[in-house]
Order: structure tokens, then sequence, then C-alpha cells
């Protein structure tokens, strides 16, 4: 989407999309599935827990960041990452009231 169209659509609607656009690559669920199940940070771990290089964790990791799902701190040569509670509450809040909504079934083409 256009940077000029952005602006027809809510912050919250925005920062939705933002955030399923990050999650659209199954390396970076990968990603936050171990996180939340180590439930703590992690610095070199991911190259051997999925398989891929460093540049490529990498750049994932670079794009969860962006969209607030992960945080990382700085410890001597490298960045530990962790999953952002704050943010990560928000958004399970939002996609459960959205999908929670109900829809009626058979009034459908």
């Amino acid at each position: 989407m256009g940077a000029t169209k952005t602006d027809l659509f809510t912050r919250q609607q925005n920062d939705i999309a933002n955030m399923a656009k990050a999650l659209a690559h199954p390396a970076r669920i990968a990603i936050l599935q171990h996180l939340v199940k180590i439930n703590t940070c992690i610095c070199g771990d991911l190259v051997e827990e999925l398989g891929l290089a460093q540049a490529t964790i990498s750049q994932h990791l670079k794009e969860l960041k962006a969209v607030g799902l992960i945080q990382g701190t700085v410890e001597g040569t490298s960045i530990c990452y962790c999953i952002n509670p704050k943010n990560w509450k928000q958004y399970r809040q939002f996609f459960d009231k959205f999908f929670g909504s109900s829809v009626s079934e058979g009034n459908c083409c």
C-alpha cells in the first residue's frame, strides 16, 4: 500500500497491518514461537534453532523489532532478544476482540 493511502485508515489499523505484515513469514513465526517457549532473552541460539544464516536471522529480527513484537538489549558485542510483553499483550487483545466477533453462518454468497 502506498504511503499516501495509509492516512485513510486509523493508527490502530495501520499498526495492526504492519504487525501482520511482519508475521507474514514462517521464519518470523518460528522465531516468536521459540522466544515464547523459552521465555527468556536469547543471543545466538536462533541460528542453530532455525538452521538459517545469521544475516537472514538478523533481518527477520529487525522486522519483528520494528513493529515492537520483540525487544533487544545490547550485551557486549551481541544483542539479546525477547518478547516485548506490553506490545504482545496489546496485539493479543486486539486479535482476541477481532476474531471473537460473531459471524453468522449461512448468510453469505
